[in-house]
């Protein structure tokens, strides 16, 4: 197999490049999460890439966020900026549906994301209240989502959930899955089973070695296996099927094959989120040493301006593995939580398919 970049895609490369340099100088913010809780109802085994907050911590107040909302809208359109509840798990607060109706006031479309298990039963509320986006977590067939996610009704309760967004309309969800060594044989059967459910979404995604996933081996696809599941993912978008693979990760010759667009790290650049501490951040997954401010002491507007220079500018990740790398001027050292505390980079996707391939 060549994993070489072919002329036309190198030039398509740059033109993309260009367009990813006038978007982060404009930093338009499109994506607003909300870490409204620590709190969560299941233990998945992939949780807990930076575990410095303990569960502990009590849920951020409604109106303390509704403010940073406040002091946010005149500087953004509203109708462009989605706002998205994530956790933890969101849906053990009881005041989602209120907290989203106020952003449906102030004329925010929103989202969540969630593990399926209140989901269905709380849809209608919901809806009610405005959502317009939601991701449910199906991770495999029912022996291996509830290994992943060990709780015995998790893949009954997220199935529910999935049936029920298939007969809603006005709102646009996906099912998001984790490829790991339970489900990887199964992915071309549960393809089918997605499709006879009425998905029409799928996003999957593979879990780094940090936190807890550090210690478990089985949520590791080896370099061939990766390889193979780009293959799989690019299969299925040729027979229709709109897979994708997460949004973290340079792929080389799998670029614009198995997402919709070019690879492009979005943190800090047009999204951001606000965290359980009230900590600033890119996206929830980013490392505490990323943070660029607090909204009990910062306006997040301004920090949002003036802040996220590493986020910007990332020449200061050309070091170690990246340094000399050709494809640096396209990846930018990969996805910001790809990065420890020392800013060293954990995994580079890219030498990941060209080690997989060689293997194959």
């Amino acid at each position: 197999m060549n994993n070489s970049i072919g002329l036309k895609k190198r030039l398509a490369l740059e033109t993309f490049r260009k367009i990813h340099r006038n978007k982060v100088k404009l930093h338009e913010l499109r994506v607003l999460f909300w870490e409204c809780t620590l709190r969560c109802n299941v233990a998945c085994r992939h949780c807990g890439s930076d575990c410095r907050v303990s569960a502990a911590h009590p849920d951020m107040p409604m109106e303390d966020f509704l403010k940073v909302i406040d002091e946010t809208t005149p500087f953004v359109d509203t109708h462009k900026l989605l706002i998205t509840f994530t956790g933890g798990e969101a849906l053990v607060r009881t005041d989602i549906e209120a907290c989203g109706l106020e952003l449906y006031k102030r004329e925010y479309p929103w989202g969540i994301v969630s593990n399926g298990l209140l989901f269905a039963e709380r849809l209608n509320g919901l809806i009610s209240s405005g959502l317009r986006a939601a991701t449910i977590s199906l991770d495999g067939f029912e022996e291996e989502h509830n290994w992943l996610r060990r709780h015995p009704e998790s893949f009954i309760h997220a199935e529910r959930s999935v049936k029920e967004l298939t007969k809603t309309t006005g709102v646009k969800w996906d099912v998001v899955t984790c490829a790991n060594q339970k489900n990887f044989k199964s992915l071309p059967l549960f393809k089918k089973y997605l499709l006879d459910l009425g998905v029409r979404q799928w996003r999957i995604f593979t879990v780094f070695p940090v936190g807890r996933a550090a210690n478990i081996p089985e949520l590791q696809l080896s370099n061939a296996q990766f390889v193979q599941l780009m293959d799989f993912i690019r299969d299925c978008r040729r027979e229709g099927f709109h897979v994708s693979y997460g949004c973290e990760g340079f792929l080389g010759s799998y670029e614009a094959e198995v997402r919709d667009h070019f690879y492009e790290c979005n943190a800090g650049i047009s999204v951001a989120s606000v965290l359980a501490d009230g900590s600033i951040s890119g996206c929830p997954s980013i490392r505490a040493n990323y943070y660029q401010g607090n909204i009990y002491k910062d306006h997040f507007i301004d920090v949002w301006n003036d802040g996220f220079k590493p986020y910007r500018d990332r020449e200061w990740m050309y070091r170690g593995e990246c340094a000399g790398c050709k494809m640096f001027r396209y990846c930018e050292g990969n996805g910001m939580h790809l990065h420890d505390d020392n800013g060293d980079l954990l995994v580079c996707h890219y030498k990941r398919i060209k080690e997989g391939t060689k293997q194959q």
